[in-house]
């Protein structure tokens, strides 16, 4: 494995930070927002259910298998550091250039359309004070993880233990009060035309993203080796169990033809018809809350991917995207780089697109760290401090998962496919520029 940059961040997240950290930014706008496209997709209620379980299962997966590979790197910089030490600097740089450019951005400028799509619902504004309020919103959750990552940390852990309101109310509610049966709604009444179980997994697969990202913190963490694994198992885990609840309460609350038709508004539409105008308005209030916590989620983890990429000079402006405060140790420079992105983004791409696009792209590179597994595994003599349950079959699984996403959204949206990969292929020669000006290329 080649050599790390030496560690200057702090070693300050334990166990409970770590995992509120991976639930928060898994948990956020997809399990709300993504019922009734997963809905149209699946064709009938028994196979949405399914969907969201299947997703689940390839998340796990996926989880189990980088867990072991992140045991073995606990630095930071997550997927980035996993690729290169596998495949070489240029793979490397390439993971890392498509999570600071395109998955990064497009992540936190979906989820936070999302939110400004509920909070207009929530205060009868119309669909122009969408885009402002994503922006303040995403301004003032970045000014907090200028400071030191304990207050980004404390916030994800608050605005978890928030967002299991909601969660809870849908659940219980739904379970106990709903009149429909959740499974056996026919096709007949919900859509012929969303797409298939592919899509609709794939659409899942938005909702359960963003559980690599605590990989992102792995050098800030007290004991990275036991505590990554754990935190991604655990949390992955947990949020499964809680999606497929979700999505049965929902089902039983509302029939699959309402869903349909209500769309992205139909969880603002459970919350008023279940709890009354009150009721409603604070269960909206603690879904919004639940979206702050995720968009918290990926604003304090992708900027330390810009950091590391920074500390090894593999970026332009390398020297101010690695800068640290001196006290807290936060890279305040990388933390307003992303937040531009995503406000980039925001502003010329719908958040449902995003979704979909960001998945894809991130998805190339998940599949090739899966297969990583099998190149650690022929070093006998590399130590795991943790190992992948019932291995080979788990990564099969990860990588079978992988693929099947990939060759779903190529034939379901191949422009924006193109369009997405081509942004990444442009890190190529951005790679060898600065590469050139520092005399520095290792291959």
């Amino acid at each position: 494995m080649q050599e790390q940059p030496q560690e200057e961040l702090k070693r300050s997240l334990g166990l409970w930070s770590a995992l509120s950290i991976v639930i928060g930014t898994i948990i956020g706008s997809g399990i709300f927002f993504k019922q009734g496209a997963v809905l149209d997709s699946a064709g009938s209620s028994t196979m949405a259910i399914f969907a969201w379980i299947f997703g689940g299962v390839i998340t796990l997966a996926a989880g189990l298998t980088i867990a072991e590979i992140g045991s073995q790197m606990p630095y930071t910089g997550g997927l980035y550091v996993y690729i290169e030490n596998l495949y070489g600097r240029i793979w490397g740089f390439l993971a890392g250039w498509m999570q600071v450019i395109v998955y990064g951005p497009a992540i936190i400028a979906s989820v936070a359309g999302f939110m400004a799509i509920m909070m207009t619902n929530l205060f009868g504004l119309s669909s122009d004070w969408r885009i402002p309020l994503a922006l303040i919103t995403i301004l003032f959750i970045g000014a907090l993880n200028l400071l030191e990552n304990k207050v980004g940390a404390a916030f994800s852990v608050i605005t978890t233990a928030g967002k299991l309101i909601p969660i809870a109310a849908i659940i219980i509610f739904g379970l106990l009060w709903g009149h429909h049966n959740a499974f056996g709604q026919t096709v007949g009444q919900v859509s012929q035309a969303g797409g298939g179980f592919g899509v609709a997994v794939l659409a899942t697969l938005f909702g359960y993203d963003g559980w690599i990202l605590i990989a992102n913190l792995g050098g800030e963490m007290k004991n990275p080796q036991k505590l990554l694994p754990k935190a991604i198992v655990i949390g992955i885990t947990a949020v499964l169990v809680i999606y497929t609840l979700i999505t049965v309460g929902v089902l039983r609350f509302l029939p699959a033809i309402m869903i349909h038709k209500l769309g992205d508004n139909a969880t603002s539409y459970l919350a008023m018809a279940a709890f009354g105008q009150m009721g409603g308005k604070l269960l909206s209030i603690g879904i919004i809350v639940s979206m702050m916590g995720t968009i918290n989620g990926k604003i304090l983890t992708f900027p330390r991917i810009v950091y590391a990429m920074a500390k090894r000079h593999d970026l332009p402006f390398s020297r101010p995207l690695s800068y640290l405060t001196p006290k807290s140790k936060s890279p305040v420079v990388a933390t307003l780089f992303i937040i531009v992105l995503a406000t980039i983004m925001m502003l010329f791409f719908d958040p449902d697109h995003l979704s979909d696009l960001c998945v894809f792209t991130v998805y190339c590179f998940y599949t090739l760290a899966f297969f990583g597994i099998f190149i650690l595994r022929r070093n006998k003599l590399v130590k795991r401090p943790f190992s992948t349950p019932w291995y080979p079959f788990v990564p099969l699984v990860a990588i079978a998962g992988g693929i099947f996403v990939l060759i779903s959204e190529i034939f379901n949206d191949p422009e924006g496919v193109l369009l997405f990969i081509g942004i990444v292929v442009v890190g190529l020669p951005v790679f060898y520029l600065v590469k050139k000006s520092t005399g520095a290329m290792n291959n």
